[in-house]
């Protein structure tokens, strides 16, 4: 999880520079901030999540192809 919160302070700060530089406004760019990298730093959390069940998946796979040859 500090993986995730570290990400989302480095998102805050790029998407209010994005929003500031684009616009000048201090305002559109603290909502860009706000808004923006909360919703992605959720699916982030939920896409980190399913590749861990992925890997997961997958070296279970491996390790029944690998244990069938050793029986064979």
């Amino acid at each position: 999880m500090a993986k995730t919160f570290s990400f989302a302070a480095v998102h805050f700060s790029v998407a209010f520079m994005v929003g500031y530089l684009m616009t000048g406004s201090v305002w559109v760019g603290g909502a860009l901030a706000l808004v923006e990298p909360a919703c992605n730093t959720v699916a982030f959390h939920f896409h980190e999540k399913i590749w861990k069940r992925i890997e997961a998946r997958r070296r279970h796979a491996t390790s029944h192809r690998e244990s069938d040859a050793v029986a064979v």
